[in-house]
Order: structure tokens, then C-alpha cells, then sequence
């Protein structure tokens, strides 16, 4: 007697096909990746890719929207570590998350930063949102961690604190993909330092 396969629940079947999706749109742009071709990847029929994600605008936006989910809550997890060690740089811990989840996940980078962000709407302001949350993670942050040693912080140079920090760790991704005798760690520094430095340099006279 043939057993009857058990139907996977529908979240579990949506981040399958997820899953199945950066993989294709990190191998080519979103115009020459085809809906059949995300479905090969599932190892799933055309029809059930767009049963369960809809158009192929939603199927890209869906990627978008879930990997920038995974990386700020990466981020955020490694910021408010409460395994931390006393005194760890949380600043520090958040960049390094960062560096870490980049190399971890390059599939889900490629299709973040070299996909979306040069698809022009929706999708580049997809990005756009993604990158104004972590940048408003870094402000809170900075704004926690300076509170004590720098005086009151003003709103703006934290947000501009924040922009340096994220803006520079972009730029050094590159780098660190490129150059596979980097880490993370040592990325994470040279971002934390630069930021501390701007901080440092802005900081009142007498303070």
C-alpha cells in the first residue's frame, strides 16, 4: 500500500522555495532568471512557485524582504548579546555580525546589494529601508555607548555616527570578500576604530 506523503506546512514550503530563489537570482540578473528556473532550483513545479509566492515581482521582493529580515536581526542579536563579555564593544560585536553573516551568506548578499539595489523601484527601495534600519540601529547604539564618556550626544551625530559606520562597512566588504585572509574580526575593528575616531574628534572641548 502506497503511504501518503504528508504536506509540508506553508511556511515551511514558502522559505523552501525562498531558499531556492536567492540561489537563482544570486547566479543572474532578475530579468534573465526565470520563474521555471527558480522552480528547477525547489525541485517544484512553475505553478507551485507562483502558488505560493505570487507574481515574480513578489517572489524577488519576498527574497529581499526576508534577507534583510535575517541581517538586521543578526546584527541586533549580536549587539544586545547578554553572553557578552563585561566591557565588549557592542559596537564592535554588531560589525562583526555583520562581516560574518556577509561571508556566511553570499548568496544572500549578491542578491541584496548587487541585485536589488540597481533594479530601480520596488526594489531599490527595499534596500534603501533595510539600510535606514541598521543605520538606526547604529545610531541607538552609539547613542548608548558614548552616553557615559562623550556627554549628551546630539540626535544628528549619532545618526551621522551611525551613517559612517554602516556606509564604511559596506565599502569594506569588498575587500574582505576579495581578500580571504581577512575575517570579519579584523574588519569589525577597523570599522569600530574609524567611528570611535570620528567620535573621538567631535567630541566638546572639556568633555
Amino acid at each position: 500500500m502506497k503511504t501518503k506523503q504528508r504536506r509540508l506546512p506553508r511556511h515551511v514550503r514558502e522559505r523552501q522555495l525562498i531558499d531556492a530563489a536567492v540561489t537563482a537570482f544570486s547566479r543572474g540578473d532578475y530579468h534573465t532568471v526565470s520563474v521555471e528556473e527558480i522552480a528547477e532550483v525547489a525541485g517544484t513545479s512553475k505553478p507551485t512557485v507562483y502558488h505560493y509566492l505570487g507574481s515574480k515581482e513578489g517572489i524577488f521582493t519576498a527574497c529581499v524582504r526576508r534577507e534583510m529580515e535575517r541581517l538586521v536581526e543578526t546584527i541586533r542579536a549580536a549587539v544586545h548579546d547578554p553572553a557578552a563579555p563585561l566591557g565588549d564593544d557592542p559596537l564592535h560585536r554588531g560589525m562583526q555580525a555583520f562581516f560574518t553573516f556577509v561571508v556566511d551568506n553570499q548568496e544572500s548578499w549578491t542578491v541584496l546589494y548587487r541585485r536589488a539595489a540597481v533594479q530601480g523601484e520596488p526594489f531599490a527601495g527595499e534596500t534603501t529601508r533595510m539600510r535606514d534600519r541598521v543605520t538606526e540601529e547604529m545610531a541607538e547604539l552609539i547613542t548608548a555607548c558614548t552616553s557615559g564618556d562623550f556627554g549628551a550626544l546630539d540626535p544628528r551625530d549619532a545618526q551621522l555616527l551611525a551613517r559612517v559606520a554602516v556606509s564604511t562597512a559596506d565599502a569594506f566588504v569588498d575587500w574582505l570578500l576579495e581578500n580571504p585572509d581577512e575575517t570579519p574580526d579584523t574588519m569589525a575593528g577597523h570599522v569600530t576604530e574609524l567611528t570611535w575616531s570620528h567620535l573621538r574628534a567631535r567630541r566638546p572641548a572639556g568633555v
